[in-house]
């Protein structure tokens, strides 16, 4: 059971259901007893909690009575406990959502003074979506109400800064500065608040406005408390008026090292100000002269934002673009990712270190080349091999380490770098070991065999776990000719490393090393349990323990990863061993098991859990079907079909389009199950290619199944691909009879149906039923699509609270998916909302909002429909030049080709016509929003034009033919718009013209067409 007392005292069954608890005083108790959940509260605090300080005389007795009530409110007495020293709520502290709240927001601040705003932003926000209004909402008038209430809304408005100040990390200063603008008018004394907002104003470029709010802080306080600003207030105004660079916060998506850095501090302070002042540095040199290392401390000393991207688990340069985008956080489009790239880089100051671009130049290059010259904010640190080859370009190189000369004294070679990065690494595996007059021979011997190789030392320092350093010094004399030779002739990373990596293979015992070979058919890492199940060892946990200690593998928060080096290396054994071809198989049937496990679970109450533990495993999910595809493609559709919705609700529409579409063409494929094969086609899809053919044989076998879909999503999904499955009614929904949510789902789509049928009640009626279905099921994509809509339909009967509160629980759910697109789009809707119920600047806020989620992940299209509700803005405020400008602006940044585009395109031009000054001109713009909004199949964007053409029948005197235009929209829309701003203009002026009874029957008379008569008199 969970509790909630962050808004009215609640109880809920695990089911999400309501539990009655009966009145104030049995709510106010269990709120008490919730408050110190698993601890025992005496009767003395709670008859005074209830009855303040002068309690009646048969306080003890009416609380019994209370507890009474409370134990059969929730279902059975077994949660309240009493005992000598009172009475005890027998719960879990995380089933309270105050409880969770602090824990999240104490994990968040954590997480915060580490240097992850990404965690942070992530805990802080799901503590605050825990708030559902004024704590203790229905009990306040308790005695002990007010105080609690007072110190949790202080621990809210706490998180709302500190999620602030990690969002501001994240660079997303336009929504933080929307945000924090509300609260400080709510709160204006709060000067954290107001720090964080001239740093967001500022960083948005307002510095004006930034240092405005510091002199409205600075007046208020003094007339107010008489007190100056605070120290942190202060600050951020001096770093202002300085234009200091730290004044701006920016992303900081960098690798965290484990290790300290030595011995490159000299080649670091000669980098940072020619990044600084450089479009593009790349820095070349061997493998292992730790390029990577460098980049990201250059990173880390730069200003602003700074994101880092790993190439080195790519295999062909067509890649590089999505992995930059994945690095950005931006939902792959399957095709258009550069473009997706450059809408989201076009004015953002970034520095992209672009690591181990050797393997895949020709892509990395091309990408570079043309993200810089469209993007003059950004800057690229590269590192690799060779040089990217493109103009401008500035080359860095890396050399190795320098050793001690053969004659050199101690002290000398102790200032050596190689020397240092030893002595440094030793010391973390062997306690008390250090370099001194003792030991500096075999350590400059060893540095000096090792060319001076960073990667080399550190696995030479590594063996002190086991040897010791003479031992280490002697083996490296046999070992490793070749290094002390230092050959030239050959690559230096399969040379140099090669010697290391063989030298440490032969340490291992054959258990190891059968491990480490097997090891190399993972890609991104493992955990114990796939290792377990993939190696076929009989004891896996001590082998890899061993492979641990040795430092072939790295353990980092319950994965096991080995240095691609090392992987590269083994591999080549387990190819030489005869056991590659069995070692893929298995590995690939792994993850097929393991994506088939979680593909109910995405649909149910545990679909974050199994998101995030598929995205942990993307990396081997691909390599499993780049596999299959080849080798075995019964395999590769079942693993596909498997991962359809995780790809769609993680927004990796594109992830395996070019796999998916060899796939179709394989040899040997067989003859797939129905389902598999329509997801392969809708993922194939996403290529661009025309798959007409393949989609309507997709189309006609899942029509065609005379079962309960095993995957009902596959039905979305192709109509999202453009067929749409057609059966008789009795047939669908033997389709969707097989659980819960497949009949959830099924109402959705029939309410869709007759929604854009233009019959709203049954609408609502079947879209109410699969929201219960979704609730139910636990699936937070199903109830946000069913809640967005609701909420539309609340909007138009003017139940604008309503539809404000079921828009606000679809954007939380949206948000917990993580799909920043969808919420930039139910953003603007809920701005909606708010504009036609009046509030301006809430409204404001929320367009701004939305734009700026649009901008980070390069969506111009969610873009253009937030400048679109700015411009409405500004034309109901008698802006009209503005609102040209951005409706202008809407429409160049919003394109046709997709459902969604021309659903917003529709109504960017529906308000360009809104805003003409002529009827003639409003007509044009509302005839072809109308023509659009009908290619989409999108009735209500359609009934929008019609009401636009009545307005503009009105300009031209046509005042019947505006008022029977007004009914015409509401038929085809099926329902009348309440209290909508031009709507009501409109009519209220025909009716003023024609007068109240002639307007009336006017507009019954449009009423009363149908769609089709509605369209025709519209076309007129």
């Amino acid at each position: 059971m969970r509790f909630g007392v962050l808004g009215p005292v609640e109880a809920r069954l695990p089911d999400g259901g309501p539990v009655a608890v009966g009145g104030p005083q049995v709510r106010s108790l269990l709120a008490m007893l919730l408050m110190d959940a698993g601890r025992t509260v005496s009767v003395g605090r709670l008859v005074e909690g209830l009855y303040g300080a002068d309690p009646p005389a048969d306080a003890t007795h009416a609380l019994q009575s209370q507890i009474s009530r409370l134990r059969r409110g929730l279902r059975g007495g077994a949660l309240v406990e009493f005992g000598p020293a009172g009475y005890r709520l027998a719960v879990s502290p995380d089933s309270v959502d105050a409880h969770r709240f602090a824990r999240l927001t104490g994990q968040g601040r954590e997480a915060l003074a580490a240097g992850d705003p990404a965690r942070a932003a992530a805990l802080l926000g799901e503590a605050l979506s825990l708030w559902r209004g004024p704590a203790l909402a229905d009990v306040l008038d308790a005695p002990f109400a007010e105080v609690v209430s007072a110190r949790l809304a202080e621990e809210r408005l706490a998180g709302v800064e500190d999620r602030a100040e990690a969002a501001l990390a994240l660079g997303e200063h336009h929504a933080v500065a929307a945000e924090l603008s509300e609260l400080v008018r709510e709160h204006p004394l709060r000067e954290r608040a107001r720090a964080l907002l001239m740093r967001a104003l500022y960083a948005g470029g307002r510095q004006a406005e930034a240092l405005a709010v510091f002199d409205d802080a600075r007046r208020m306080l003094s007339e107010e408390l008489g007190v100056d600003p605070s120290a942190e207030l202060a600050e951020a105004h001096l770093s202002i008026l300085r234009a200091d660079p730290a004044a701006v916060p920016g992303v900081r998506r960098t690798p965290a090292q484990l290790t300290s850095f030595v011995g490159r501090r000299d080649e670091l302070d000669r980098l940072g100000p020619l990044v600084a002042r450089s479009r593009l540095v790349t820095l070349t040199g061997p493998g292992g002269t730790g390029k990577t290392r460098l980049g990201v401390e250059a990173g880390a000393r730069m200003s602003g934002e700074v994101c880092f991207v790993d190439l080195s688990p790519l295999t062909v340069p067509a890649q590089v673009a999505p992995a930059v985008a994945a690095a950005l956080g931006l939902p792959e489009p399957g095709t258009g990712v550069e473009n997706r790239l450059v809408a989201a880089l076009a004015d953002r100051p970034l520095l992209v270190i672009l690591d181990n671009c050797e393997h895949v130049i020709a892509g990395a290059a091309e990408l570079v080349d043309r993200l810089l010259a469209a993007c003059p904010a950004l800057r690229v640190l590269a590192t690799s091999r060779e040089a990217l080859g493109i103009t401008g370009e500035v080359v860095f190189g890396v050399g190795q380490l320098a050793v001690p000369v053969p004659d050199a004294g101690p002290a000398e070679a102790l200032a050596c770098p190689a020397v240092r990065l030893f002595a440094d690494r030793a010391a973390a595996v062997r306690l008390g070991f250090t370099v001194d007059a003792a030991t500096i021979g075999p350590v400059a011997r060893i540095c000096a065999a090792l060319d001076g190789l960073p990667l080399a030392i550190e696995l030479a320092a590594a063996r002190l776990r086991s040897f010791t350093l003479e031992e280490i010094d002697a083996r490296l004399t046999d070992r490793f000719r070749l290094l002390s030779r230092g050959a030239r002739t050959a690559a230096p990373r399969h040379q140099t490393l090669s010697a290391v990596v063989e030298w440490s293979w032969e340490l291992l015992d054959p258990d190891e090393q059968a491990l480490a070979r097997r090891l190399t058919v993972f890609a991104g890492g493992a955990t114990l349990t796939d290792t377990e199940q993939v190696c076929d060892l009989d004891d896996v946990p001590d082998a890899l323990a061993g492979l641990v200690d040795k430092s072939l593998v790295e353990a980092h928060d319950g994965r096991y990863r080995m240095l691609e080096t090392v992987r590269q290396f083994c591999a080549r054994r387990l190819a030489d061993a005869g056991e590659r071809d069995d070692f893929l198989r298995a590995h690939a049937e792994c993850f097929t098991a393991l994506a088939e496990t979680a593909d109910e679970r995405l649909r149910g109450p545990d679909q974050l859990d199994w998101l995030a533990r598929l995205a942990a495993e993307r990396n081997n999910l691909h390599a499993a079907l780049r596999w299959a595809v080849d080798a075995a493609p019964a395999l590769a559709f079942r693993l596909v079909a498997a991962l359809s919705w995780f790809w769609w609700l993680h927004g990796l529409r594109g992830e395996a389009a070019p796999l998916a579409a060899q796939l179709l063409t394989a040899p040997d494929s067989g003859e797939p199950a129905a389902e598999e094969y329509a997801l392969c086609v809708v993922a194939a899809a996403a290529t661009g290619a025309d798959l007409g053919e393949h989609l309507d044989r997709a189309a006609a076998a899942i029509a065609a199944s005379d079962r309960p879909l095993r995957r009902p999503h596959v039905v979305f999904l192709l109509a999202m691909a453009g067929r749409r499955i057609d059966v008789e009614p009795a047939r669908q929904h033997r389709l969707f009879d097989a659980d819960s949510w497949s009949r959830a789902f099924l109402r959705m789509g029939d309410g869709l149906l007759l929604l854009h049928g233009g019959r709203i009640p049954a609408a609502e009626a079947e879209l109410t039923a699969a929201l219960d279905g979704f609730r139910s099921a636990g699936d937070r994509w199903g109830t946000a699509n069913a809640l967005d809509k609701l909420a539309g339909i609340a909007d138009w009967a003017g139940k604008r609270a309503r539809a404000a509160e079921l828009m606000d629980e679809a954007i939380t759910f949206i948000e917990q998916l993580g799909r920043t697109e969808d919420t930039a789009d139910l953003l603007t809707r809920r701005a909606d909302i708010v504009a036609q119920d009046g509030d301006f600047a809430v409204a404001r806020a929320g367009y701004e909002r939305a734009r700026e989620f649009a901008r980070a992940v390069g969506a111009p299209d969610l873009r253009a429909d937030a400048l679109r509700g700015l411009a409405d803005l500004a034309r109901w405020s008698g802006d009209l030049p503005e609102a040209h400008r951005s409706y202008e602006a809407a429409l160049a940044a919003c394109g046709d080709a997709s459902i969604t585009a021309q659903r917003i395109r529709a109504r960017v031009l529906t308000g360009l016509g809104w805003a003409a000054g002529t009827g003639q001109d409003a007509a044009r713009h509302h005839r072809v929003a109308l023509e659009m909004a009908l290619r989409g199949g999108n009735r209500p964007a359609a009934a929008g034009a019609v009401d636009g053409l009545a307005g503009a029948a009105l300009l031209t005197g046509a005042a019947d033919r505006a008022a029977t235009l007004l009914g015409a929209a509401a038929s085809l829309r099926g329902a009348e718009l309440v209290a909508d701003h031009d709507v009501a203009a409109v009519a209220a002026e025909a009716a003023g013209l024609l007068g109240a009874e002639r307007y009336g029957e006017l507009y019954r008379r449009g009423r009363e067409l149908t769609a089709e008569e509605a369209l025709a008199l519209a076309g007129e």
